[in-house]
């Protein structure tokens, strides 16, 4: 198959693309290549023109879908927004509703435990970015404070939204949603005046 300049890799990217989506949305095990390059209107041999396996597919998704959305927490930060507002965003009815289009891990992180080490890898370095932004959006703390209560407080975030999913579209799962984000503002809130203790025996 021959290509014009740029449609390779126009046709890769519709693909990680396709696949990011279904996988969030259906589970990696439950979407097959040929299921996949049928909602990408290709055929499954040119599945192999732009991937070694689907694995090789799986490790591309992760890059992209956690590099966006560290993009979009990072310019929220950038902006201005406080801790409430990009909590609030993440752990809102409408991320809960739509997993295709939100946070890899929330949907994928159960499943990528059990892919091989390579594809843990991949989520491993996109997390640790994740949690860098994390605690550069928190309001004070050292760098090795604000990771710690950042690795909290994104465990209590991706549970939360798990958790939520798993309950269903209805007032419990709005429940849990809103004691979701609740217990994160607590969370950095009661280490401040540890922090500033600290500061201050200091």
């Amino acid at each position: 198959m021959r290509y014009r300049k740029g449609q390779r890799e126009e046709t890769r990217q519709h693909i990680i693309d396709v696949a990011a989506r279904r996988f969030r949305e259906d589970g990696i095990a439950a979407a097959g290549i040929a299921g996949l390059m049928a909602d990408a209107g290709l055929t499954n041999g040119a599945f192999y023109t732009h991937f070694e396996s689907k694995e090789d597919l799986v490790r591309e998704t992760l890059r992209e879908t956690q590099e966006r959305r560290r993009t979009m927490v990072e310019s929220a930060i950038d902006d201005g927004a406080d801790v409430e507002t990009w909590l609030r965003r993440y752990l809102s009815p409408r991320h809960r509703d739509h997993p295709g289009d939100g946070c890899v891990a929330s949907a994928l992180v159960a499943e990528i435990a059990r892919h091989p080490e390579a594809t843990r890898d991949v989520f491993h370095i996109g997390y640790e970015r994740m949690i860098a932004i994390i605690g550069r959006g928190l309001p004070f703390g050292t760098s090795e404070q604000r990771h710690a209560v950042a690795l909290a407080l994104y465990g209590l975030m991706i549970g939360t939204l798990q958790l939520a999913r798993a309950a269903g579209k209805n007032a419990e799962s709005d429940a849990i949603l809103e004691n979701g984000v609740q217990a994160g503002l607590k969370l950095v809130e009661t280490d401040r005046p540890r922090r500033q203790g600290r500061s201050a025996a200091g």
